[in-house]
């Protein structure tokens, strides 16, 4: 029931009514989206598949056939951490992947999982137009990545034990963060951690390899996690894990199109944002009900235990990161002003 509700809400969302506008196209030009998340349509399954779908069919109406696009789910295409990569190269067209695994490449992408330093989908969104968005935008762009769409997404804990809630929960666990500062913290609070990509923690925590795992809401879900899972941590109301997990661009393919195309691929994923938003806003709240009817213990987070977190950040993460060079200084003093 609850799965059903999701995808009747989110075919809702999915199918807002977009602008046409009647342009003139040259040559055909097929270009390859890749993800890691499990594939469905336009109207049902991971709100990032159908995201990833919706763009593709706009961009395809608006340029009159002229843009077509594959979608490649669940890493079919290629292998997850191979994806961001890829897109500097020019070898793939366009992801939609958490900023924050391409972080041993580009140790700025980083910023974009960054324990406690971005507490809600207001203060996310806004860097957009912020200074911390600008800067952030700049160096992408100068590694070779355009950000089609923000996204940004809550997070919570799944764990085999007992729920993970304050830092001394995590002592003696093996769990997964999902960026090397959310490692840091988790290792602060006793924890050993396993770094690996959300399409691998079904099976790591099936085994018994990892304990618990830090995700978001949608993955949660998508990845049937609360199977292997006994307890929950929501995102919802509180958090202090959130991703930033943009539809990104290759700016070697993006250069190559013409004006007018670029200008429709960037208005569409600008268009999508607010999909976006109100689909991971609607999995935050329906990731309980899933967890809760598989028999798992949920519990959420309040402001105090975010701020206990957000303390450990501070002197671990958030120092680390900014002392690993002069950009990564300087994002985290920008993205500090919106907090």
């Amino acid at each position: 029931m609850f799965l059903n509700k999701r995808r009747t809400l989110l075919g809702a969302i999915a199918a807002s009514p977009f602008v046409s506008l009647p342009l003139a196209w040259a040559q055909t030009t097929a270009l390859k989206i890749s993800h890691q998340f499990p594939g469905g349509t336009a109207t049902e399954g991971d709100f990032r598949d159908r995201l990833c779908r919706v763009f593709a069919a706009e961009c395809e109406k608006r340029t009159k056939g002229a843009l077509k696009f594959e979608v490649y789910p669940g890493s079919s295409l290629m292998k997850t951490n191979a994806q961001f990569s890829s897109m500097r190269k020019g070898a793939l067209d366009l992801s939609l992947v958490p900023l924050s695994y391409a972080g041993g490449e580009v140790p700025e992408v980083n910023i974009g999982l960054m324990p406690g330093l971005v507490t809600s989908y207001e203060q996310g969104y806004a860097w957009r137009t912020a200074e911390v968005g600008r800067e952030l935008n700049r160096i992408l762009l100068e590694k070779g990545i355009v950000v089609v769409s923000w996204i940004w997404q809550a997070g919570g804990v799944a764990s085999r034990t007992i729920p993970i809630v304050e830092p001394e929960d995590a002592k003696g666990l093996k769990i997964r963060g999902g960026s090397r500062e959310m490692d840091l913290i988790l290792k602060a609070a006793g924890a050993a951690v396993v770094s690996l990509p959300s399409n691998e923690i079904y099976a790591a925590m099936q085994t018994g390899a990892m304990d618990a795992a830090l995700t978001s809401s949608t993955s949660l879900i998508s990845f049937r996690l609360e199977e292997v899972s006994k307890a929950l941590t929501t995102g919802r109301g509180n958090a202090y894990w959130f991703m930033f997990e943009p539809l990104m661009m290759s700016k070697v393919v993006f250069d190559k199109l013409p004006k007018d195309q670029q200008a429709v691929i960037m208005a569409v994923g600008t268009e999508l944002e607010a999909m976006a938003r109100k689909s991971a806003q609607l999995d935050d709240s329906l990731v309980a009900a899933v967890y809760q009817k598989a028999g798992a213990k949920v519990v959420d987070m309040n402001a105090a235990t975010v701020k206990r977190w957000q303390a450990i950040a501070r002197t671990t993460a958030w120092k680390d990161y900014g002392e690993r060079n002069e950009n990564c200084a300087k994002l985290l003093k920008l993205a500090e002003k919106l907090l």
